[in-house]
């Protein structure tokens, strides 16, 4: 062995979704990856299959999504509910309703049906274009985090899966991706607690069919006299069927029980009826028990973490497994990336298991009740009706006002901004601003605020001066580490005096931007449009007025620190269905003042961290210099940063 180990920023354990997500973002940030997987190639087929929209916005933002449509997956805009006949001569459709109804306001209101090998080797090729690639068999057989080296606290002991060669090497992280078997969650000895003690053993099968049933190209779940079965279509005229074998109610209870393929395809003929199927090919089968747990812990020592399926699992019905796994996977990377680039201080690493578990908590307990509903009756025709309802400005409301509200109807509700993704709500923390925040100042959440830190930014559409091209403002950034902050400039004349003022303060020595400035900005490129003064920081301004009065007004109106951002400068413009009677849509989307407008702040994953009122004075940075001082590892506001000016 020799006497120096080689030293890797992070060694990621398991290339499936989680794994490979986590290793996207810290390749793209510069960061050296050690990067292991038991299998010898990536998933061929099967496994998980559902991108929900919120994991297609994120995916777009990485610049990733072209590539996933590139093979033509499957969406599913609609589900259709079958259950048995009255006289019990088969099945009927009972009703269907949107896979994300017109309440949630999102860019893609469809989940996309893909295999998960299609989905890893896009990031596979990902890593290759940033000098990373996965090890392939390789599997970890020893850990410790025994601070022998204080930059490299964590030794990993490696050995190939065929030729049984061993490697050690040290790291500053070890992640754990490796499924619900993970070896490192085993040897951290971390319990999984069973939310519901139901378990499940499932089949599922991919294939090509040939069928009479008029919802074959439809996402159903179906409930017949002869069990249940869940229909998802899927890329390549394939339709993938989930069909629960056995679970722990029953007498002769097996978590080990085995089905053929035959006898899986044989229940599916019968649960259809009086439609017919057959099979053209099967392209993947399996059988698998699964259950709703929840590992006690993400990590202990917080330099060994672990995520995705090896800290939560739950049935395959609400289509969370790999969405859940891309959320776990960004919100560690740019925390991690925080702390190694010289940011914020190691206290924001606890903000991982407190957020993410805390989500994966909800989805357990949300899964039972849902299922629980829908076992207990069949709701009605109108409370059907209802539920899919919708208007301009948000859901449908109560039918009976005064009264109680309708359990099943707020159930549904609850259940799609859950599964779409956008029902996500972060608890206040260090990241996420409340009232027992460490930064305080009146100007923070401005009383017409209409965002809740914590909670993903709505998606706006505004015009790009630069070049009048129609721009989602919230896609506008890229995840690239970096806070994203929007100067919603509200109407020109009335805040120029505030926004020189912002400028002069962010300016100033110790602010949030100059603490934190390029070691030379001289180096960077004029053609940098997103980080131009620092990694930490993206600007973009948005005023509340049509683009052609602004185009070659930007210089009088931006000092030069914001003007640098040249293609961050928004007008607000364009006008949107849901505030039809705004003059500047996404101001009043953020519940800003039209006039007055405000800075909001957005993490690097996507959700707001804190709004600010833009006022005259110094007022707005100082309380931004207050909010990033909570966690940053450099005083700000104090002048105490350094001499750098911009």
């Amino acid at each position: 062995m020799p006497t120096s180990l080689e030293n890797y920023d992070i060694v990621v354990v398991g290339a499936g979704p989680v794994g490979l997500l986590l290793s996207v973002c810290l390749a793209r940030w510069g960061y050296k990856i050690k990067h292991i997987d038991n299998r010898p190639t990536p998933t061929a087929t099967g496994r998980a299959d559902g991108i929900q929209p919120r994991s297609l916005d994120l995916l777009r933002n990485m610049n990733l999504k072209r590539q996933i449509m590139a093979h033509e997956p499957a969406k599913v805009y609609e589900v259709a509910f079958w259950d048995p006949t009255s006289d019990g001569n088969g099945i009927h459709r009972t009703g269907t309703w949107a896979s994300c109804p017109k309440f949630i306001d999102a860019r893609y209101p469809f989940t996309t049906l893909l295999h998960q090998g299609h989905i890893e080797n896009v990031f596979i090729e990902d890593l290759k274009k940033n000098g990373a690639r996965i090890q392939r068999p390789w599997t970890i057989t020893g850990l410790k985090n025994d601070g022998k080296n204080e930059t490299y606290p964590v030794e990993v002991n490696l050995e190939h899966v065929d030729t049984r060669e061993k490697e050690t090497v040290r790291s500053r992280y070890l992640f754990s991706g490796e499924g619900a078997r993970s070896f490192v969650r085993e040897k951290l000895g971390i319990k999984i607690h069973h939310k519901d003690p139901i378990a499940h053993v499932w089949g599922v099968m991919d294939g090509v069919v040939r069928t009479d049933f008029p919802d074959i190209k439809m996402k159903c779940t179906i409930h017949s006299d002869h069990g249940s079965i869940m229909i998802i279509p899927r890329e390549d005229n394939m339709v993938r069927l989930y069909i629960q074998i056995a679970s722990s109610t029953d007498k002769d209870w097996n978590p080990l029980k085995k089905a053929t393929a035959e006898e899986v395809q044989m229940s599916a003929k019968r649960i259809l009826a009086p439609y017919h199927i057959e099979w053209d090919r099967v392209e993947w089968f399996s059988v698998y028990p699964i259950g709703q747990g929840i590992a006690e812990k993400y990590t202990l020592d917080h330099r060994i973490f672990m995520g995705g399926d090896a800290c939560h699992t739950h049935s395959p019905k609400a289509g969370q497994g790999m969405n859940t796994a891309f959320l776990d996977a960004v919100n560690l990377a740019w925390k991690i990336h925080h702390v190694e680039s010289g940011f914020a201080s190691r206290s924001i690493l606890t903000t991982y298991e407190s957020e993410r578990k805390l989500i994966a908590e909800n989805l357990l307990t949300f899964d039972a009740k849902y299922a629980a509903l829908f076992s207990q009756r069949k709701p009605s025709a109108g409370e059907v009706n209802l539920a899919s309802q919708s208007s301009p400005t948000g859901p449908a409301q109560n039918p009976n006002p005064g009264g109680p509200p309708n359990e099943f109807v707020e159930t549904f509700k609850a259940s799609c901004e859950l599964t779409s993704g956008y029902g996500i709500s972060y608890p206040p923390n260090i990241h996420n601003h409340s009232a027992q925040h460490p930064a305080h100042s009146p100007l923070f959440h401005p009383p017409t605020r209409a965002l809740t830190p914590g909670r993903i930014l709505p998606p706006s559409t505004v015009t790009r001066v630069a070049d009048a091209n129609t721009t989602h403002l919230e896609q506008a950034i890229p995840l690239n580490g970096a806070f994203r902050i929007y100067i919603f400039a509200g109407h020109p004349p009335r805040t120029r005096p505030a926004l020189s003022d912002f400028c002069a303060h962010l300016s100033q020595p110790g602010s949030f931007l100059t603490a934190f400035l390029h070691p030379d900005l001289s180096s960077i490129p004029h053609t940098e449009p997103h980080t131009p003064h620092s990694r930490f920081y993206t600007f973009a301004t948005i005023f509340a007025a049509p683009h052609a009065h602004l185009g070659l007004r930007v210089p009088e109106l931006l000092p030069p620190v914001l003007a640098r951002y040249r293609t961050h400068v928004y007008a607000d413009d364009v006008w949107d269905a849901r505030v039809p009677d705004a003059t500047a849509s996404a101001h009043r989307k953020m519940g800003l003042d039209e006039e007055k407008g405000g800075v909001v702040v957005v993490r690097p994953d996507g959700y707001v961290a804190c709004v600010v009122g833009l006022v005259e004075g110094g007022g707005t940075v100082e309380a931004l210099n207050a909010y990033f001082g909570a966690f940053a590892i450099r005083a700000l506001g104090r002048g105490k940063a350094g001499e750098a000016r911009l």
